[in-house]
């Protein structure tokens, strides 16, 4: 009996399960490399761990010829394009490439082009701290080279560029959800990228014909909500600009000294990252730290760093004019 294709249900439900496991082991990673690195040198490659494990994660499983976690849970197997075999190695990598580390290349470009666009003290502040070897101080240079070649008018014109390429980015994955919705052919891109489909082996579904119909209503709802969204992007878009520039101006003030002349040889110092207070902010439990510190910690811890009070990101408090 031929293999039906895995329907939309299939498919997100073996992605959430994988995303679980996925999850569990970075935070396996993540507290194992806190405890022995440290807090600060932990915020600084947090992301590169994450990285590690999921290419542990993928390569364990899709890279090695075995079902993920995931799609062993729904019985599914991928197929190429033929549907006759299971993927190739290179398909395969390919795959493991598109779904782990071009967002890390993404995300880190990204962040490296606002820097330099930006131009301003915490540009050079970090790349004062990136090492000569790693993939940053990379990609900065070569940021460097390009903006380099641009006037100081035309580099403050294209300072939107990399809040429009994200949102357009997000967009992008919206718009692929829901031709998936519509089509129940590829639910991740890196999968569409590497043509990698899957058959279900569970057997039979009596209710797949009606499971796909709704999931193409879904996508339909999905289309609507997506030019609903793009119109408000473009008009908020001006108003993420005008605030952009604000805290650009404020930042670049200079802080002021202290009378006293104790205060000033002993400055204020982050628990995180072991230097003086930059742009203090206050926890609800009344510690501070700096912005950049703290806002980074709660995305992968929402508590005190100090007293391990519970709190929620939002609640995080900047004080100005804080010496």
């Amino acid at each position: 009996m031929p293999l039906a294709p895995a329907n939309q249900a299939q498919l997100i439900r073996s992605s959430q399960k994988d995303e679980f496991y996925r999850s569990l082991l970075r935070n396996s990673a993540n507290e194992a490399c806190q405890s022995v690195a440290g807090s600060k040198h932990w915020l600084d490659w947090r992301r590169e761990v994450e990285l590690l494990s999921d290419l542990a994660y993928y390569g364990l499983t899709t890279l090695s010829g075995y079902q993920t976690l995931g799609e062993e849970y729904v019985g599914i197997v991928q197929v190429d394009p033929s549907r006759r075999q299971i993927p190739s190695r290179a398909r395969r990598c390919l795959f493991v490439l598109c779904h782990a580390f071009v967002p890390y290349l993404l995300e880190k470009a990204l962040v490296c082009l606002e820097n330099e666009l930006e131009g301003g003290p915490e540009a050079r502040r970090r790349q004062a701290a990136s090492g000569a070897w790693s993939l940053e101080h990379w990609l900065r240079r070569a940021a460097q080279s390009a903006v380099g070649l641009l006037t100081e008018r035309q580099r403050k014109a294209c300072q939107p560029a990399v809040f429009v390429i994200q949102q357009s980015l997000a967009l992008l994955h919206r718009l692929h959800v829901a031709l998936f919705y519509v089509s129940s052919s590829f639910y991740h891109m890196s999968k569409r990228a590497a043509g990698i489909g899957y058959l279900c082996v569970a057997g039979p579904n009596a209710d797949d014909s009606s499971i796909r119909r709704s999931y193409r209503l879904l996508g339909c709802v999905s289309f609507l909500q997506l030019l609903v969204t793009l119109s408000l992007q473009l008009n908020n878009l001006r108003q993420r600009q005008r605030a952009r520039q604000e805290w650009q101006l404020y930042r670049s003030l200079s802080p002021r000294h202290p009378a006293s002349s104790a205060s000033a040889s002993r400055p204020a110092r982050c628990i995180l990252c072991l230097e003086a207070r930059r742009n203090s902010t206050c926890t609800p439990c009344g510690h501070l730290f700096c912005w950049e510190c703290i806002a980074e910690w709660c995305n992968t811890k929402a508590e005190c760093p100090l007293c391990r009070e519970k709190f929620l990101p939002h609640r995080l408090v900047f004080l100005r004019n804080y010496s």
